[in-house]
């Protein structure tokens, strides 16, 4: 851009400082034939007029004069000066002859302009060693007239103008490459502006924005343009990515649901198989009479109704973790007495404690309360107590302690027994794991207890775990107070 601006004032300045050079003089030169025409006009009126002595008529010779170097003689035919604007009239008088008869006039250029009664030549004073522009003609009343102006004063206001142009030229030109730099700088500022946005924008940072300038033009209203297109491509790329987010959310869920649903199937069918293998077993060896003892249909009978409520209990513990996993089990927080809970718990398993010959203490008068789902804590405790009942060896004692920790009552179930192997600590929370397998299916347990106390607990957002100790095992779960 400053490129194209300093070419065309640099041209505008030099073409015409070539013109100058070229055809001043000859411009110069055409005005000064057309004022002696005129002169030779204005003389030859008041030669007729005869008005010589007119104050007017000397006004408008001595301007002619003044103005364009022209001197003037007149002559009549006895050779005696009539009129004359010059210094030297003899000089004036010699040169009028020399010019009508061509003598010591050397190097005439011949005729330049002519009229019906004067000619115009260009001609060298060799004498003087001057080039001089001649007018010589005959007045309407007779007389002879001469007009001339030296060529060289034509020639000084011409290098004298053209000299003055150059400087001009130059100073132009200098001011001109100052302004360009300084107005180019002024317009491409906002566009190289405009052009760093844009390449921000190519690389999705649309914290840059433009700022207008102080004089609003074209410009700052695109620059405007631009900053509400990165505004709203900013927000559009937002909601594409939370767009995105939840996309890819509701894909991992629903493939953690098919994980889900195809894992229940797999455990479930495992579960399931040997118990129905033996209902249908006994129940075939029912239907074919395999037996007339009364005592073995009674056996027969048993096990099958016992295999059943297993099965029932499995299925339902199984709908249970799947309501509590899918957030279908909605819970209801309350403030309740977790001590009355846990000896409202204690106390429906008293036979149990006693058919198993275990103690169980609980020493607690004051109440407790917490602020979680009250059938949610009960579900969690009665499989902690499962557990303890059916693990429960040596002394077989179980230990029920409440302990405050800032806002929130840990509750621990201890029972005597063997310690879980290191190995089986991170999966007794998984689904259909089993430590003692042998064990899990002779008091009828599923694999699913501890599966719904991490569901609850992860649902509540509170800690759970176990601990190994020397002579048994403490489960542990916390909830708010």
């Amino acid at each position: 851009m400053a490129g194209i601006y300093i070419t065309i004032i640099a041209l505008t300045i030099v073409a015409p400082l070539i013109i100058n050079f070229c055809f001043l003089g000859y411009f110069y030169q055409h005005e000064k034939e057309e004022a002696m025409i005129s002169t030779f006009d204005l003389v030859n009126r008041a030669a007729v007029a005869g008005s010589f002595d007119d104050e007017k008529f000397l006004d408008e010779l001595e301007k002619a004069h003044a103005n364009y170097s022209i001197s003037v003689v007149v002559v009549d035919s006895a050779a005696n000066v009539l009129l004359t604007t010059a210094h030297d009239t003899e000089d004036m008088n010699s040169q009028l002859y020399y010019a009508m008869f061509g003598k010591q006039m050397q190097g005439s250029s011949g005729a330049e302009r002519s009229g019906d009664n004067y000619v115009i030549k260009q001609q060298m004073d060799h004498r003087l060693g001057e080039e001089y522009l001649v007018l010589w003609g005959t007045l309407d009343n007779g007389n002879i007239i001469m007009l001339r102006s030296a060529i060289e004063g034509i020639r000084e206001s011409t290098n004298l103008t053209n000299r003055f142009l150059i400087w001009i030229g130059i100073l132009a030109l200098t001011l001109s490459i100052l302004a360009t730099f300084f107005l180019t700088r002024r317009i491409t500022k906002p566009i190289l502006a405009l052009t760093d946005l844009s390449k921000r924008m190519i690389g999705l940072d649309f914290q840059a924005k433009y700022h207008s300038q102080k004089k609003r033009n074209e410009v700052d209203v695109l620059g405007e343009h631009m900053n509400e297109l990165s505004e709203t491509l900013e927000e559009t790329i937002v909601e594409l990515k939370q767009a995105n987010h939840e996309l890819q959310a509701d894909i991992a869920l629903k493939e953690e649901n098919q994980k889900r649903q195809q894992e229940f199937i797999s455990n479930v069918s495992h579960e399931l198989k040997t118990p129905i293998a033996l209902i249908q077993g006994y129940a075939e060896g029912l239907a074919e009479g395999i037996t007339d003892d009364e005592e073995s249909r009674e056996f027969y009978c048993d096990v099958i109704i016992d295999e059943a409520k297993k099965m029932n209990r499995m299925v339902w513990s199984m709908i249970s973790l799947n309501q509590i996993e899918t957030g279908n089990n909605e819970m209801e927080y309350d403030h309740f007495d977790i001590v009355a809970l846990l000896e409202g718990m204690i106390q429906s398993m008293k036979i149990l404690l006693q058919q198993n010959d275990i103690s169980l203490s609980f020493a607690h008068d004051q109440e407790i309360f917490v602020y979680a789902d009250e059938y949610s804590v009960e579900q969690v405790v009665s499989n902690y107590l499962s557990n303890a009942i059916h693990y429960a060896k040596n002394e077989k004692k179980i230990d029920i302690k409440l302990t405050k920790k800032e806002h929130v009552l840990r509750v621990s179930v201890f029972n005597t027994g063997d310690p879980i192997p290191q190995e089986s600590m991170e999966h007794i929370w998984d689904k259909f794991y089993k430590v003692d397998k042998a064990r899990t299916r002779e008091y009828g347990g599923t694999g699913i207890g501890l599966s719904i106390v991490k569901a609850i607990m992860e649902s509540m957002g509170q800690e759970y775990g176990v601990q190994n100790h020397e002579n048994g095992v403490e489960f542990w779960f916390e909830v708010e107070c």
